[in-house]
């Protein structure tokens, strides 16, 4: 099982919910974090809950359906000057629930593509050939378990996409020490699953980070969280390890 103290993790959507979670989670295993929300002021409280905890954290900001923010963030993150070898694509968007889903909007899709496939996929495209340069990384993309629901279709069109971009990368470094992953939280009580969703948001972990820790050099799973719901990280490893295994 990969030791993640002392190493960087980026995670998106830090702000609340499963990234909030995923983040104190991360920093009790001795992780250095870079929180990502729309607004710095969103994470202000977490990153001094952070610092508290013994390790270091930055905050950083943008509005994932602006890619140009999407890339000046990124410039900030450089600027930093430390080796982020964990990215945690949390952050999506659930943009509506069409209906009447033969009158959905073009702007459905470009906005949910924008932040749930363009933004993670640069995010991606940035870190993963200095990931490789070193000879380490994980890059964990959250994906949704949503089908046959015309009514939410571009939120789920646009996290198929972000599965056949994780897959496709997951093959170039297959056998090697950087790995791509997909984890899904399952349906679960936060603010872009509702009230009514069957999973409490503490069910995600450690499953939503699972895929940061496996050392098995297999890329291009899908490890949906709430398969691993109730155990601890070690045990959680050992099955992602032994029951799933890589597409190619």
């Amino acid at each position: 099982m990969v030791n993640v103290r002392g190493r960087w993790a980026l995670i998106t959507g830090a702000s609340r919910g499963i990234g909030r979670l995923t983040a104190k989670f991360m920093a009790e295993k001795g992780c250095n974090l870079i929180l990502h929300s729309r607004k710095l002021e969103n994470t202000k409280e977490l990153v001094d809950e952070i610092r508290a905890m013994g390790v270091s954290a930055y905050a950083v900001e943008a509005e994932l359906s602006d890619l140009s923010a999407v890339k000046k963030m990124l410039e900030k993150i450089d600027e930093l000057n430390v080796p982020v070898d964990i990215v945690l694509n949390n952050a999506g968007l659930q943009i509506a629930y069409r209906t009447e889903y033969f009158t959905t909007p073009d702007t459905d899709y470009t906005v949910s593509f924008n932040v749930n496939t363009i933004a993670p996929a640069l995010i991606c495209y940035h870190f993963m050939p200095k990931m490789i340069e070193r000879g380490f990384g994980r890059i964990v993309n959250t994906t949704s378990g949503i089908r046959l629901e015309p009514q939410q279709a571009g939120y789920s069109a646009s996290k198929a996409a972000l599965d056949k971009i994780t897959i496709d990368l997951g093959s170039t470094v297959q056998g090697t020490d950087v790995m791509i992953n997909l984890t899904d939280p399952g349906w679960c009580r936060t603010d872009l699953g509702g009230s009514h969703a069957p999973n409490a948001p503490e069910s995600a972990i450690p499953g939503i980070v699972v895929a940061a820790f496996v050392d098995d050099k297999k890329s291009g799973r899908f490890l949906g969280a709430q398969s691993f719901a109730g155990m601890n990280l070690e045990d959680g490893v050992k099955k992602a390890e032994a029951q799933f295994d890589s597409p190619y």
